[in-house]
């Protein structure tokens, strides 16, 4: 146990001594997303997204009316139609529902991945421009101050490379 407790204590003083001869370490901290939405690959982007997105609204809401018009015209004849026709303008109309949830389900699928894709090339310049600019400045690392990831910084020993970034952008 002697032992032990003798080996930590020299480890700890060993440490310590490292630390006082140790150098400060440099950062940066910058809002990734204020200079994502500086791009103008962003706007691009976002414009094309909008289309898009509304390009699928306007099918889903033909495709829904579609089916209100189908519906409306069941309830009209429904105490008309035999129970054979009954049955089957219920079971077309089930099938038009679950078509219509699946391509509601679908294109909330496709319009992520269209907006991954598309992101994906802005977020890897901004990417290579902040490593640019930290490797030009000596960081050691760059901290990212969206979404309150970083409640306190002190600006003595971090610098906002924020603009910087920006400027190799251009």
């Amino acid at each position: 146990m002697k032992k032990i407790a003798l080996i930590f204590v020299m480890t700890l003083m060993g440490l310590t001594s490292f630390a006082q001869t140790e150098t400060t370490v440099k950062f940066g901290y910058l809002s990734y997303d204020s200079v994502m939405q500086a791009m103008p690959e962003y706007a691009e982007m976002q414009t094309a997204m909008e289309q898009l997105r509304t390009q699928y609204e306007a099918e889903q809401k033909r495709v829904a009316e579609d089916f209100n018009a189908k519906y409306e015209e069941f309830l009209d004849g429904q105490k008309n139609f035999p129970r054979t026709i009954l049955q089957k303008r219920q079971s077309e109309l089930q099938e038009m529902l679950d078509k219509n949830i699946a391509f509601k389900k679908e294109g909330r699928r496709l319009l992520c991945k269209a907006e991954a894709e598309a992101k994906a090339p802005i977020q890897q310049k901004l990417a290579d421009a902040v490593a640019s600019v930290a490797q030009e400045r000596g960081f050691a690392f760059v901290l990212n101050t969206d979404a309150n990831a970083a409640p306190w910084i002190n600006p003595a020993m971090g610098e906002d490379i924020t603009e910087a970034v920006k400027a190799a952008l251009k």
